[in-house]
């Protein structure tokens, strides 16, 4: 089973195709789709560049990522990896 992940191009946040193809920002949002149904919500999230920038299919069990890439797929649908480092100032 696969889900289908792109960047939103507003922000570039992580972003999932859930329900209707609509982006969602959590991975278990995300539909989980089967091989065929995988290249049609490709297809389809690939033409609307003004949302979804460079979407690719993921493998998953359930809505963990799975397969080659799980590791940096982990991380990704944990959030960014800046910004929660707290900032100390230089005197």
């Amino acid at each position: 089973m696969k889900i289908v992940t792109a960047n939103r191009l507003s922000d570039g946040r992580v972003i999932y195709a859930g329900v209707d193809n609509q982006p969602v920002e959590r991975i278990d949002q995300a539909s989980v789709l089967d091989e065929a149904t995988t290249d049609i919500v490709l297809a389809e999230v690939a033409g609307r560049p003004d949302v979804f920038v460079n979407p690719y299919a993921v493998e998953v069990e359930g809505h963990t990522p799975s397969g080659r890439d799980r590791l940096k797929e982990r991380i990704r649908s944990a959030g960014p990896t800046v910004g929660h480092s707290v900032a100390g100032g230089v005197a």
